[in-house]
């Protein structure tokens, strides 16, 4: 997810045509914490660009009720793929 912190990252991401390694990927891997990875980028892959000021959205500031909220869905996300296997991201619509 590093790849994909700078606007120039996600470029170069999505040119290599990483989508669909990583999609192959999620469709064999079984380790939960690499689906979870998996499926982050891929929601980056697949997002709209951030807006202005936000090219490198590692010095993006992030309030800190909202850094909590974040936090706690994680950790709720982590329980669910704990409990169960993850669907396979599907393939944008373009």
């Amino acid at each position: 997810s590093q790849l994909t912190a700078t606007r120039a990252g996600r470029h170069t991401v999505r040119e290599k045509g990483t989508y669909l390694i990583l999609r192959e990927l999620h469709r064999w891997e079984r380790e939960p914490d690499v689906l979870a990875a998996c499926e982050k980028v891929v929601q980056v892959l697949i997002g709209d660009e951030p807006g202005p000021g936000l090219e490198n959205l590692l010095e993006v500031e992030i309030p800190e009720e909202m850094e909590r909220e974040l936090q706690r869905l994680d950790r709720e996300e982590e329980e669910e793929e704990a409990q169960g296997s993850t669907p396979c991201p599907e393939e944008p619509s373009r």
